[in-house]
């Protein structure tokens, strides 16, 4: 019952993001283009979103990006925000089979997509997104 309060739960949240429109003042978005050229070695914390962002979108994005600019300087560790709705995101978006908002991180071949965790989170306890991040960062970088 939990599980399906859950999902029910999840489901009623993406719809809301449709239907919100999005904040303005973070225009960081990357394009498929930017990333193809990426480094095997690099971490990327792929945050995908479409043009309207709900309350929890917006705080994904910008946990994940906050997280992941801890590791400025001594690791190789690169957020990227993918607006999902830009045609040039397309080859990125299929890659990962992602249709709307996610959270993947990634080094190479080797990803895992902590999309439910970061929705489920993201809201009512950020501390546990920002350590589940840095827990999937971390096992990356030393890979």
């Amino acid at each position: 019952m939990k599980k399906a309060t859950f999902i029910l739960l999840l489901i009623a949240l993406l719809a809301g993001c449709k239907q919100n429109e999005p904040k303005t003042g973070n225009n960081e978005t990357a394009t498929a283009e930017q990333t193809t050229v990426s480094d095997p070695s690099t971490v990327f914390v792929y945050y995908f979103h479409g043009k309207q962002r709900c309350k929890t979108c917006i705080a994904v994005g910008d946990i994940a990006k906050t997280v992941a600019q801890e590791y400025a300087g001594k690791d190789k560790v690169q957020f990227l925000e993918i607006d999902i709705s830009d045609k040039a995101n397309e080859s990125l978006a299929e890659k990962y089979e992602v249709s709307w908002n996610a959270l993947i991180i990634a080094k190479g071949e080797d990803f895992v997509d902590i999309t439910e965790q970061a929705f489920a989170t993201a809201i009512d306890n950020p501390q546990s997104l920002q350590n589940q991040i840095k827990e999937e960062i971390n096992k990356r970088i030393t890979k």
